[in-house]
């Protein structure tokens, strides 16, 4: 018969050792574990943020505006989110104008960017792209160029819209990525400046009041040359940031048909024709 000696481990079982070891690791684990922030969790890839991302997280929605009005068009923008888009099926609705994802940054570019910008343009609509910054990884000027090589380019055709500096909440970390209102001023003119001198254009504005009042201290001096397009989920775009009288777009709603961002162009369709003509 096997003679256990005293203190050694019986076949099957782990020692008072091994046991206490391995308590430990686990505790150790745990403590791991809920060290981390219930935020990191919910953060997104780099890449993945799209025009609208942090709109619903911060000023919620308020309903829809009340449809049929002859003085707006209707438009839609998209992101790699959205993957292929049904441009003939929008197009069929009343979507005349939209603007897709060319970039990100300095790091990303759309891989569906050539079916969105090209789709919408061959069903009839006007097009443009629009690039999400990202103010804490790169400067406005390196951004701008990266957007304006990648997507954001611009031609008098009639048909192309100027591109688009999406500023708003960082998804990937602090709301207003680090800078002081003066820096972040800063940031968005250098981007502004030289999209301008690469394109010949003034870069659309998108952005929340509440965001470029946080973030900006509500800065007016970009009014007099870069149309607004505001986001607001609610049945009217509200206060708008200062030096702007009037918004140019409206991004209404984040649940809309077939695309769920949705928009109204603060004209008739010969405005946006005339804002693509620049």
């Amino acid at each position: 018969m096997p003679v256990h000696r005293p203190g050694s481990a019986r076949p099957g079982h782990l020692s008072p050792t091994v046991l206490t070891f391995l308590a430990g690791l686990l505790l150790a684990a745990l403590t791991v574990v809920l060290a981390v922030p219930a935020s990191a969790a919910d953060t997104p890839a780099r890449g993945s943020a799209r025009m609208g991302i942090g709109v619903l997280s911060h000023d919620g929605s308020a309903g829809t505006p009340v449809p049929g009005d002859a003085t707006q068009t209707e438009g839609v923008d998209v992101s790699g989110y959205q993957g292929n888009v049904a441009w003939a099926t929008l197009w069929s609705s009343g979507v005349r104008w939209a603007y897709s994802k060319a970039t990100e940054g300095t790091y990303y570019t759309n891989p569906y960017f050539a079916q969105q910008y090209n789709g919408s343009y061959d069903v009839g609509m006007i097009r443009g792209a629009y690039h999400f910054a990202t103010p804490d990884t790169t400067s406005g000027a390196t951004q701008a160029n990266y957007f304006a090589d990648h997507g954001g380019a611009w031609s008098r055709d009639g048909r192309t819209l100027p591109g688009v500096l999406d500023i708003e909440w960082n998804p990937y970390g602090a709301a207003c990525y680090g800078k002081t209102t003066a820096a972040m001023v800063s940031w968005i003119a250098d981007f502004l400046n030289t999209y301008k001198a690469r394109t010949g254009r003034d870069a659309v504005i998108y952005t929340a009041t509440s965001w470029w009042t946080q973030c900006t201290g509500n800065y007016a001096g970009f009014a007099t040359a870069n149309p607004l397009w505001i986001a607001r989920y609610a049945t009217a775009p509200g206060t708008l940031p200062a030096g702007w009288s009037y918004y140019t777009m409206w991004q209404y709603t984040s649940s809309g048909p077939t695309v769920g961002d949705h928009d109204k162009f603060n004209g008739a369709l010969d405005r946006v024709v005339a804002l693509a003509n620049g």
